[in-house]
């Protein structure tokens, strides 16, 4: 997983590669089973990850049904939000398959930044593209048609599809599963 990481560094030229191996040898990485529970409704946490390899999903339970909001996949950072309200989280983490994980917290992080200080600015950078992403999602979402949602999604990240069971992308869809298998023949057939 450190190959994953170091390759990662340098695809972004984020560091020098002795940066990138302190940085490696520095990482806190964690190894999590399909179906771990990384946080649950009510629970305070002031862990972020940025997932190495596996993939994640956050989602909520509303009269006892899964509404799928979000799924994180290699390369992603993923920080709860209730670790920067500092409040219990209002849903859950989880992991859809098993995944590798730096796992920090604030003071982690700060004293990261403070011996590489171009990474915080590195960071900035993913969070300003990342909030940028979800206002486009959140935006898409409120406009466009499930078929339409389906397909940016599809064009965006087709492997992430096959990934994913198909009950959790209709909900992230905002459909039924069966509003969603109907979707999908109807595209396969034109």
């Amino acid at each position: 997983m450190n190959d994953l990481l170091l390759a990662y560094l340098a695809q972004n030229s984020i560091c020098t590669a002795e940066e990138a191996q302190q940085l490696v040898d520095m990482a806190p990485i964690k190894t999590f089973k399909k179906g771990t529970l990384l946080l649950e409704e009510g629970q305070r946490s002031r862990e972020e990850y940025f997932i190495i390899k596996g993939c994640l999903r956050a989602y909520y339970i509303i009269d006892g049904e899964e509404k799928t909001t979000e799924f994180y996949t290699e390369f992603e950072a993923v920080s709860p939000i209730c670790v920067a309200a500092k409040e219990p989280s209002t849903y859950y983490l989880s992991c859809l398959e098993d995944a590798v994980l730096i796992v920090s917290d604030a003071e982690m992080q700060q004293n990261v930044f403070e011996q590489f200080p171009q990474l915080e600015r590195v960071c900035r950078t993913m969070t300003e593209q990342v909030l940028a992403k979800k206002q486009k999602a959140l935006n898409h979402f409120k406009i466009q048609s499930p078929e339409q949602r389906y397909l940016e999604l599809l064009a965006a990240d087709p492997g992430l599809i096959q990934r994913v069971p198909q009950y959790q992308l209709a909900s992230y869809l905002g459909i039924t599963p069966q509003s969603l298998s109907r979707l999908r023949n109807r595209l396969a057939k034109k």
